[in-house]
């Protein structure tokens, strides 16, 4: 259907605006670390924010204040939890993976790769983007917890950094 009701679209044209300063609102008061890209945590926290929006924007049967406090506790329970994170070491390890170490001196760690679902391909695509065109004068590939992967080269000792994301895109590429 292309087209339901006029009431529908002025609905969104009132709830849109006010909704969305709401979460700029809220996302202001909450702090910088609310939408950080730390680890897989935070991600879902901000995958739920724009669901929610979404939501609140498109269904007639959630109203705007229904939506805004859904919002604000989703971000009430990320900052609770983010502020035990840094002062629990148990909580924290609960909502963070680990590094994961991929090459060692030039060597692929193979059960890191497979516990971690990478492709040699993925590594060395990150590889080339951080400039390292040959496994030799890598000291270290990891895999970081915001799906990033750090490569660590030997001369330098400077690392790169890249996105497991955009490794897969270039090599669908």
């Amino acid at each position: 259907m292309l087209f339901d009701s006029w009431t529908g679209l002025w609905r969104v044209l009132l709830v849109g605006p006010l909704a969305y300063v709401a979460l700029v609102a809220i996302l202001r008061i909450s702090g910088k670390r609310t939408l950080t890209k730390l680890n897989a945590f935070d991600l879902v926290v901000t995958v739920a924010l724009g669901s929610t929006l979404a939501t609140v924007l498109l269904s007639k049967s959630v109203a705007l204040a229904e939506g805004v406090l859904a919002m604000a506790i989703l971000v009430f329970f990320q900052f609770a939890i983010t502020w035990l994170a840094v002062r629990v070491s148990w909580v924290d390890g609960l909502i963070k993976s680990e590094p994961t170490l991929l090459v060692h001196n030039g060597l692929f760690l193979e059960q890191a790769l497979r516990t971690q679902r990478v492709t040699k391909d993925e590594v060395l695509s990150a590889l080339r983007s951080s400039g390292a065109g040959d496994l030799a004068v890598v000291d270290a590939v990891v895999l970081e917890t915001d799906d990033s992967m750090s490569v660590l080269k030997g001369q330098s000792g400077t690392p790169e950094t890249t996105t497991l994301a955009n490794v897969q895109g270039e090599l669908s590429a």
